[in-house]
């Protein structure tokens, strides 16, 4: 069966909309572009926002890491994870751009966990302190933090359910399904195909089995014509199959 060849990065039209400092105008490659144009949320003297770049494999955060910023991605995708002495570790989430990559930091200077880049990466700093402060002043932005903090804690006890009671073809299917409508929502445009950068060890730390089972039922997947995973791009042919799959 035939796979189409995804969009590169460049080609994606990834959509910043759902990024917090893009609708508040506080977003530099926004500022750039529009500096003479009026913003109902002017940026204070003194906001400043940082961007930085990182290769895959890299770590974006340590465990351990004091920090008083808050970050954003850009470009790129990357996972946040918590972790035991002997390496094991429990991925709680992949992160694509727009996304806040610590949830804690809004709130505390260290997390406990680890975010790795999965591809080469940007993302955005920005002081806590000076977050809270624009969220403060916006009550607009302010409602859509709380519905962007509403998500992810429904994302998080989808986690839990997946991990305590979904079988092993339901977690993986709910990981992808998600996965797919996020980055296409992304997008200009839907597509059958998306670039996909995770490997198998990435979908067994997610879903809490081995690459052994998952490389098993993604065969399983393939060989039934639901999808296909080939050169770094997933292509969903039945989204009937993967959804019924995936469950409620």
């Amino acid at each position: 069966m035939a796979t189409a060849q995804p969009r590169s990065s460049s080609e994606n039209n990834l959509n910043c909309s759902l990024c917090l400092l893009y609708k508040g105008n506080l977003c530099g490659a926004v500022l750039d572009k529009s500096a003479a144009r009026a913003s109902s949320h002017a940026v204070s003297p003194g906001f400043e926002i940082t961007k930085h770049t990182i290769a895959a494999r890299q770590m974006i955060h340590h465990p351990r890491e004091f920090s008083e910023y808050v970050l954003f991605l850009c470009l790129g995708q990357a996972v946040s994870s918590i972790g035991l002495a002997d390496g094991r570790r429990q991925i709680l989430s992949i992160l694509l751009p727009g996304d806040i990559v610590l949830w804690t930091a809004l709130f505390e200077s260290s997390s406990g966990r680890i975010v790795e880049a999965i591809q080469d990466t940007t993302y955005r700093k920005v002081k806590r302190s000076q977050f809270h402060a624009m969220l403060f002043a916006h009550p607009d932005l302010f409602a859509m933090f709380q519905e962007s903090c509403s998500h992810e804690k429904t994302q998080t006890d989808q986690i839990m359910l997946s991990l305590g009671r979904r079988t092993a073809s339901e977690r993986i299917a709910r990981l992808i399904l998600d996965l797919w409508e996020r980055l296409n929502e992304r997008r200009s445009e839907v597509g059958q195909t998306i670039e996909f950068h995770l490997r198998l060890r990435h979908i067994a730390d997610a879903t809490g089995l081995t690459p052994v089972h998952v490389s098993k039922v993604l065969r399983t997947f393939r060989q039934a014509g639901v999808l296909d995973i080939h050169k770094r791009a997933l292509t969903i042919f039945d989204q009937k199959v993967l959804r019924q799959t995936a469950g409620p």
